[in-house]
């Protein structure tokens, strides 16, 4: 057989086990990502209001607030769990790179050897004991013609962008639980001064009893019902302390602290603002929560994973070299005629593998499907967030317009009583009923006023609060299941 008829029997056969072993049909992502238009999200606009500031919280204007929340992000444990898990993943993008790049070692050996008599080394080498030295360097460079290399730093860039993206969620959920918790605070402290002015309140009512039933004016049915109101009023003010401390607690935790600071001082409802938020989403609102984002990179990082699953299909050509010097005897090592090298290319490629390589091919497929659906599922469970905040802060609304009605009456029927006490024409424990009615609207007031502050919360969270990628986030990946191998773009 000729030179020319083997190379051509040898490229044939080639060519069979290419077409025979890249066998990739039928194995295709089927999820779809859902887009603004799917979602109903109209486009955006130039006047649109603008999403959360970064320091949203700011607008409440209580600078011990702002102060509390600058030491959460900079001291709490979460955080730095989350920022290590950043480097980790960043790490693994320069494993990645560096599969591309020419890799080379060095060895250098020096042995003390005994030839065998009965080998393939006659005498006199074959039974003598001889010093060997091997100085060598070899390298190898993997070519990466069919994407494996690229599948694979694709991967690691989705997975690292995602781990930012969720440093970045991590950090916004942070500032909303202090802002959430200081909320709370101040809420169970306005209600405890309340209840002591009840306790109060109450303990006047009794002892006026007390004198009525003296004067045979009452019986001990209203003495014991008056005992039985100061008691659960006392009840009330052991559970609300009992609150204050658990959220102190809580609040230094997210501080990264055993306990708050000797310097915090007791907040006030009344001290906060309001956060002035949008309550209307476009489609810039997709790249501004943190935790999208995060999905929509955990997309590509699969979307890599498939491109380097097909690629194990095809051959893996490497060039592969060596360059050294060897000698019997040490003394012979560094001279001339000790060097030796030799290069050349290396070929592997899978032949029968049982299917394998198609199982593992479905597998990241179907990782593909996995994460698109699980970013449709983030959007619409983001989407459905802000609508309940949006609503929450329009139902607190209108209970607050109600609640001003209701302590306007109250508090006009305590002054009623008042004058009618000062007239001589009703008792002073009318008044001090009258008053009871006014203290339990002030509890409603102060409780639909912490409701308000939360729903704002809750909004400004929902709306991003205030994430911003970084320059290497801001061109998120597209999110095409269908086109696994497509490069990234915004």
């Amino acid at each position: 057989m000729s030179v020319s008829r083997s190379s051509a029997l040898a490229a044939a056969l080639l060519a069979g086990l290419l077409s025979g072993c890249a066998d990739l049909g039928g194995i295709q992502p089927g999820a779809t990502a859902r887009d603004a238009a799917a979602l109903g999200l109209p486009a955006a606009s130039a006047d649109a209001v603008p999403a959360p500031a970064a320091d949203w919280w700011t607008q409440l204007g209580d600078a011990q607030l702002d102060r509390l929340v600058a030491q959460a992000l900079q001291d709490n444990p979460s955080l730095h769990v989350a920022a290590a898990r950043v480097a980790e993943a960043d790490s693994a993008i320069a494993v990645a790179q560096a599969a591309d790049a020419p890799q080379v070692n060095g060895t250098l050996g020096l042995n003390r050897q005994r030839f065998s008599e009965n080998y393939i080394y006659p005498p006199p080498l074959g039974g003598s004991v001889q010093n060997l030295g091997n100085l060598q360097a070899q390298g190898s460079w993997a070519l990466d013609f069919f994407g494996r290399n690229a599948g694979a730093l694709q991967a690691a860039v989705g997975q690292a962008r995602a781990a930012q993206a969720e440093q970045g969620a991590a950090r916004v959920l942070l500032a909303a639980n202090v802002v959430r918790n200081y909320v709370q605070w101040a809420r169970l402290h306005d209600q405890r001064a309340l209840a002591q002015q009840a306790l109060a309140q109450r303990q006047q009512m009794l002892t006026l009893v007390h004198e009525r039933v003296r004067a045979g004016l009452d019986n001990q049915l209203e003495l014991r019902q008056n005992e039985t109101g100061r008691a659960d009023t006392r009840t009330q003010i052991a559970a609300l302390e009992q609150q204050i401390d658990a959220t102190g607690h809580a609040l230094a935790a997210l501080l990264g602290q055993p306990r708050l600071p000797a310097d915090v001082s007791v907040p006030r409802l009344a001290q906060l603002g309001t956060l002035a938020l949008p309550q209307q989403l476009d489609a810039n609102w997709l790249g501004q929560r943190a935790d999208i984002a995060a999905a929509r990179w955990r997309v590509q990082a699969t979307q890599g994973e498939v491109q380097a699953a097909r690629a194990q299909f095809y051959p893996n050509i490497n060039l592969a070299g060596f360059v050294g010097l060897q000698s019997l005897g040490f003394g012979n090592l560094l001279r001339g005629g000790s060097v030796e090298w030799g290069v050349g290319p290396a070929l592997s490629l899978p032949i029968f593998e049982g299917g394998r390589l198609r199982a593992n091919l479905r597998g990241r497929t179907a990782d593909v499907d996995a994460a698109v659906e699980s970013y449709n599922a983030t959007v619409i469970d983001a989407m459905r967030e802000v609508a309940d905040q949006a609503l929450a802060m329009r139902a607190v609304a209108r209970q607050q317009g109600e609640q001003a009605h209701a302590v306007g009456a109250a508090e006009g029927a305590w002054d009623i009583a008042r004058q009618r006490y000062g007239a001589g024409l009703g008792t002073y424990l009318n008044v001090l009923v009258a008053e009871s009615a006014v203290l339990a609207q002030r509890r409603q007031t102060v409780d639909l006023a912490a409701q308000a502050l939360l729903a704002q919360v809750g909004l400004a969270q929902a709306m991003g609060g205030g994430w911003q990628p970084e320059p290497a986030l801001e061109t998120g990946p597209a999110v095409h299941a269908r086109e696994p191998q497509a490069a990234p773009r915004s």
